[in-house]
C-alpha cells in the first residue's frame, strides 16, 4: 500500500537541529518561580439558595451555569446543601445527580 518513505536530506537534518537550538533559548526565558495561582471561589448562601428556588429540577451543570462559577464548586456546594437536608437526590446515575429543595 505504501511506499518507501523519503528520507531527509543533509541540508533538511541540520535546520531541523538550528530549530531545536532556537526553542531551547525561547523556553529559558522564562522563569521557573511562577506558581499557579489557587483561587478559592466560594458560593454566598443567599445567592445560591435564591437562584435554586427558581429551579425545578436542581443539576451541578445548571447551577454551575446560573450563578458563574465551575461545576466543582457547584458540586461541592450542592453536596454540603445534602449533607445540611437543604436538598435531596431524587435522581440520577454517575455524576449527573438530580436534586430537590425539601420544602
Amino acid at each position: 500500500m505504501g511506499g518507501n518513505k523519503k528520507k531527509p536530506s543533509q541540508s533538511n537534518a541540520s535546520k531541523s537541529q538550528e530549530n531545536k537550538g532556537n526553542k531551547k533559548e525561547e523556553t529559558k526565558k522564562i522563569p521557573k518561580t511562577q506558581q499557579k495561582q489557587r483561587l478559592s471561589v466560594l458560593i454566598e448562601d443567599a445567592q445560591g439558595l435564591k437562584t435554586l428556588d427558581s429551579m425545578k429540577a436542581i443539576t451541578v451543570q445548571s447551577l454551575a451555569r446560573s450563578l458563574g462559577v465551575k461545576i466543582s464548586v457547584a458540586n461541592n456546594y450542592l453536596r454540603n446543601l445534602e449533607n445540611k437536608n437543604i436538598v435531596k437526590m431524587v435522581g440520577g446515575y454517575s455524576g449527573h445527580r438530580i436534586y430537590q429543595k425539601i420544602k
